[in-house]
Order: C-alpha cells, then structure tokens, then sequence
C-alpha cells in the first residue's frame, strides 16, 4: 500500500509495519522464511497514492485543488445526476472535508471516480506534524478499509494486506493465482484460537478450524489454509 503524506514528519521509503499479531505468530512458529507487511511513503505524489495522509495545515491545499476540478467540471456537464453529485461533493470541500468522508451511493461513488477528484483516495487528516509511523499505518488501514489475514507454518509467516469483508476466493488470490484458480476450500482459525494450539493440525483436532466455500466473508486477522487442485 502506498502512503503518500504531506507537511508530515514521516520517513520515505518501504517501512515494515510492526504487526504485534505477526510478531507472535512467528516467535510461535520460527519459520524459516519471515514476510512482514511493508507500508510504502511517498512524499507529495498524489497520483500514486493508496491513502493520502496529510496535515491538518495542508489539508486545504489539496482540496482547492478539487474545488477547481468540480467547478470546472460543473461548468461543462449537461447531466443532472452528476451536477447533483458534483454539487455535494463541492459543499463538502467547502466545509473543509475531504470527498472520502462524503456518504456516496454506487451510481454517485462511480461519477466521482471517473474524474478523479485527489481527495477521493481515502484521506487521513492529521493534527501531529510528528506522527508514529506505526500508528499513521494503522489508521491509514483502517481509513482504507483494509484487514490482515495470514498464512502459517514451519516454512513461512506472512501477512496479506486485503480489504476487509473480502471473500474466500479473494484471499486466495492474493496469496497466488493458482489457489484462486483451483480453489476447493479455505480452511480457517482466528488468531486468538491459533495461539491455543501447537499448529493448523492441532487447531484442525480441538475443533477451532472451520472450512469454509469461497464466497465466504474473511474475518480480520485470520489464518488461512487454502485447499486447491490446478
């Protein structure tokens, strides 16, 4: 996930995130191989931009920038529905808000995406000027909709940035093509339930996995094991 900031004192580059639920899974399985998430900050590069994460300072900078393009936009279109969006968008720049934080139907979310207003990208306005990079990931996540959701054992502990409600199918993608592609079925225990046991095998025996299809909604911060067939 790309983190473009402004006016913020943050580092620039691949930062590993510092994952508590991570750091346990692999002290309980001391894999060989180790893959953290990595947040990735940019400095001022909107276009690239995941979330943005800007200053409370410098917030209005970015929205005039939207003002512009809808009033420009408003000036040329003939089509009442997207005047109507367009106008509520422009209301909600003037009151100094962000268009992210704007309740939008499907119909309005896809007018406002065809034109890209910068503020749309979900927007974290921050009032410290020093923030905790660990804290700036973790609510630009959650401003984002985004969860984990990981994969254990003695050869590897990842973590795998996904939004959340994704389905079953979507994780396995995520994870590879192939297990999207052959899936047969997720098998799944939550963190707190993985911590009571010795592996996915003693989960699987106490009972606490559960198998699911693929149109099944991932719970937050879940081991997966995904059963497939290429």
């Amino acid at each position: 996930m790309k983190i473009v900031y402004t006016g913020l004192n943050l580092p620039e580059g691949k930062i590993k995130y510092n994952d508590e639920i991570f750091v346990s899974l692999a002290e309980k399985f001391q894999p060989a191989k180790l893959s953290p998430y990595y947040f990735e900050f940019l400095p001022d590069d909107y276009k690239s931009a995941d979330v943005i994460a800007i200053a409370n300072e410098h917030v209005l900078d970015l929205l005039i920038l939207d003002i512009e393009k809808i009033e420009g936009r408003l000036s040329r279109t003939e089509d009442p529905s997207e005047k109507e969006v367009l106008k509520k968008c422009l209301a909600q720049l003037e009151d100094q808000k962000p268009i992210c934080d704007l309740s939008l139907d499907n119909s309005e979310r896809a007018i406002v995406k065809a034109l890209g207003p910068l503020s749309f990208t979900p927007t974290l306005v921050s009032k410290d000027t020093s923030p905790n990079v660990n804290v700036v990931c973790r609510d630009v996540m959650e401003k984002a909709g985004m969860m984990f959701f990981y994969t254990v054992g003695k050869q590897e502990v990842h973590a795998w940035l996904v939004e959340k409600d994704s389905d079953a199918i979507t994780c396995a993608g995520k994870i590879h093509s192939d297990l999207a592609r052959g899936f047969i079925k997720a098998e799944l225990v939550s963190y707190q339930d993985m911590m009571t046991a010795h592996n996915m095998q003693d989960a699987r025996s106490k009972g606490l996995t559960k198998l699911v299809d693929r149109d099944y909604v991932i719970p937050v911060n879940s081991i997966l094991d995904i059963r497939f067939n290429v």
